[in-house]
């Protein structure tokens, strides 16, 4: 499927777009699961075909069917919801390569400390009015400030995943 997407400003659809993560966690014995329930964002499409736009996440709406854990996660050991409300992903450029490939570069910001970060997301599915992305990656939590780990329990990467559905911004 080679698709050329429109130009112009298209909207993240939050009623079609998740972005969720897991971590192993106790050793590496327990998996948790997590995923935010307010998603942000939009981009512009170039003459080119070239993207560049900005996914904003809610911290205080992670949600690992947890409220205890939920709770410690927005705190100052982990996300710090308080001072750092939102994580940020700044698409500084988004191509298409080959059929249905991605390549995704820009910076990720948690914690208000931004690192570079590229992936290659998965076009699955386009349209005139519409454009859907699957992307999965994983991301070093103490390059963000993330470094609790009491005992050790806490190690590894933590694994993202998004569905992003964008479609065309109306004037």
């Amino acid at each position: 499927m080679t698709v050329a997407v429109d130009t112009g400003l298209w909207q993240l659809d939050t009623s079609a777009s998740t972005v969720a993560l897991k971590h192993k966690t106790m050793w590496g014995l327990v998996t948790v699961k997590g995923a935010f329930g307010t998603v942000r964002g939009g981009g512009e499409v170039a003459a080119d075909g070239s993207a560049t736009g900005t996914l904003a996440l809610d911290v205080a709406s992670l949600d690992t069917k947890n409220a205890k854990r939920d709770e410690h996660l927005r705190g100052a050991d982990f996300f710090d919801a308080a001072n750092h409300p939102e994580i940020t992903y700044a698409v500084r450029s988004a191509a298409l390569r080959g059929a249905d490939a991605v390549e995704v570069s820009g910076q990720l910001t948690v914690r208000g400390i931004s690192r570079p970060h590229s992936f290659t997301a998965k076009l699955t599915g386009a349209s005139a009015d519409a454009v859907t992305l699957d992307a999965e990656f994983t991301v070093d939590r103490a390059e963000f400030g993330l470094g609790w780990n009491q005992l050790g329990m806490i190690r590894g990467l933590t694994a993202v995943t998004g569905t992003l559905r964008f479609t065309r911004a109306t004037a």
